[in-house]
């Protein structure tokens, strides 16, 4: 059976009781079922209501336009054929034309943490059902930032790959030269196993692309690009949260690079304001030429500006934009990624509808270069607001840069410790990303002032390596606190059987390029040798030379540096003999 919703007649309704009812406009019920085998069996997934599925009607919120196809959509094909159920259709702002989620005769979706704030669209609708659990991820469509803004305004992340990656056969195009079929899910993983199964070379599209991906990480002192010039339209917690995400960068082991942002902006307002908007008016024309009048204001203003415009206003706003690109392009030879807010503020409901042209466009501040430019973007949460709002940034590359924009992202999700969307659920374990070729790595453990928290663990993290869990020594070490160093650090030293005890530890895997610089750093009477675990495994770890444990406090029975130090608190420094 499928289930279609109606419009809500009043906009004026109240946000706080909307919700999961405005979030979508059609579903299956059951849901249609994917194949038996396959990578996503076992998830549920959602489309936005400009993408095909056979059996939905397909409105792009707007019923006078609404027909029946008769197929899935390419990507929706790809989907289902991967193991994934499709539950339904998701409502957004009508004709994919808006980046708030107000723009829709079924109503606006509000935000999934405080209802009476925008959701942020087009794609709101799928954003806001992965950001609530009712669907693992769902589908989006991003030309302008649409598959970007919701996910950053929800907490959930939101994969717009490379142009042309996914097919957009049996996708209504808002301007289909730049537009992509996006993803959100809860977590970074999930989006990029997804972005696997979708992906792959449509010779029916004729904007799809066989593109070669990059397989390799970013380095490990990766270089991010910030704006010269920051604008959150008076949004104080905005701009001390992308502060805050700035030094999470930086703590992963990051460079930050303050670039010319003009060329970035000055392209983004070629998007609206100038003759590329006459392609929007293209993708709907004879249905927008007929039916003028079912068209909501402001989509139907923004869409008819694209008749004013001739060829020669478009080849040369074409010429602008490569012009643009070049100047964008020296940026790049001194930054790896660029990071940017992904929305510069929150807006109320109210307040959108007051102001939707302006309030609008400054959502889209640091989105709207992005396809034009034709880059890769990955929208990560990065915090709570103490308002409760979330704020996210957005991680941009390269075309071709996908995989790579998904190994930080998971890394740099995973450090802000938040919860999945809305749900109050955890965050799942790290996944492998599914493009990138494994890296030969090395496991550390180690004891003292390399542990989390401690003030050499930095020499960990830049160097990219990654916690895998903590664990204790064989019995058969002792521990000493030694004196004179700089920070303090312990000693460990290998004793004959019955004659030690366990030690923690923490075991960090490195990768094996930057394993050699790390133990360059290793002072004497420290050293890198073999260290035998409990469980029985052997790895590289920390020790010291026997002569310098002579006179040093034996801290053994305390069992580990942290409940020696938590012993210490308050406490004289303990006697022993000092060494270089």
């Amino acid at each position: 059976m499928v289930r279609l919703t109606t419009p809500n007649a009043s906009t004026e309704r109240q946000a706080s009781t909307a919700g999961a009812a405005q979030a979508w406009i059609s579903r299956f019920e059951p849901a249609l079922q994917g194949a038996a085998q396959g990578s996503l069996v076992g998830l549920r997934f959602a489309v936005k209501d400009n993408i095909d599925a056979a059996g939905l009607p397909t409105t792009a919120a707007c019923e006078a336009f609404a027909y029946r196809p008769a197929a899935h959509s390419a990507v929706v094909h790809k989907l289902l054929a991967a193991g994934a159920s499709l539950l339904g259709k998701t409502n957004l702002d009508q004709f994919a034309c808006g980046l708030n989620g107000t723009r829709s005769p079924w109503g606006p979706v509000p935000n999934a943490f405080k209802p009476l704030y925008v959701s942020g669209g087009s794609s709101s609708g799928s954003a806001y059902v992965v950001a609530t659990g009712q669907a693992d991820f769902a589908l989006g469509t991003d030309t302008a930032g649409s598959g970007r803004v919701p996910a950053g305004l929800n907490n959930i992340v939101g994969f717009k790959p490379s142009k042309g990656l996914i097919s957009t056969r049996g996708v209504l195009p808002a301007a289909q030269s730049v537009d992509c079929v996006s993803i959100f899910a809860r977590s970074v993983g999930l989006a990029a196993q997804v972005l696997d199964a979708a992906r792959g070379y449509d010779p029916q599209d004729p904007y799809s692309r066989e593109l070669e991906l990059a397989a390799q990480p970013f380095p490990v002192a990766f270089r991010f690009g910030v704006p010269d010039t920051l604008e959150f339209y008076g949004d104080a917690l905005a701009e001390a949260a992308f502060k805050e995400a700035r030094e999470q960068l930086r703590a992963l082991g990051g460079v930050e690079v303050c670039i010319d942002f003009s060329p970035f902006a000055q392209a983004a307002a070629l998007l609206y304001e100038s003759a590329l908007v006459a392609e929007r008016y293209a993708a709907i024309r004879g249905f927008f030429d007929a039916h003028e009048g079912e068209v909501m204001e402001p989509v139907r203003s923004i869409i008819g500006r694209g008749r004013d415009y001739s060829a020669a206003d478009l080849y040369e706003a074409q010429t602008q934009l490569r012009a643009l690109g070049q100047r964008a392009a020296e940026a790049w030879k001194g930054m790896d990624l660029l990071c940017v807010p992904t929305t510069p503020t929150h807006y109320t409901i109210a307040q959108m509808q007051a102001n939707p042209v302006v309030l609008n466009r400054n959502l889209g501040a640091y989105t709207n270069f992005v396809n034009l430019l034709d880059y890769a973007a990955l929208s990560v949460p990065s915090s709570i607001r103490p308002d409760g709002l979330p704020f996210g940034v957005t991680l941009i590359g390269p075309c071709g840069s996908d995989w790579q924009l998904a190994e930080l992202g998971q890394r740099y999700h995973r450090a802000t410790g938040l919860t999945q969307g809305a749900t109050g659920e955890p965050l799942p374990a790290p996944q492998p990303i599914p493009g990138l070729r494994p890296q030969a790595t090395v496991t550390v453990a180690v004891v003292g002032a390399h542990l989390s928290g401690m003030p050499l663990n930095g020499q960990l993290i830049e160097r990219g390596a990654r916690l895998l869990s903590s664990t204790e020594t064989a019995p058969d070490y002792r521990f000493y606190a030694l004196a004179g160093t700089v920070p303090p650090k312990p000693g460990l030293q290998r004793v004959a059987a019955g004659e030690g005890a366990r030690i923690a530890v923490e075991l960090w895997e490195m990768p094996l390029e930057h394993y050699g610089s790390f133990v360059a750093l290793v002072p004497a009477p420290l050293s890198i040798g073999t260290l035998v675990l409990a469980d029985g495994r052997s790895v590289q770890g920390f020790l010291c030379e026997a002569q310098a444990l002579q006179g040093a406090l034996d801290i053994t029975h305390f069992g580990g540096w942290r409940a020696y130090l938590a012993s210490r608190q308050g406490a004289p420094a303990p006697q022993t003999h000092p060494f270089p």
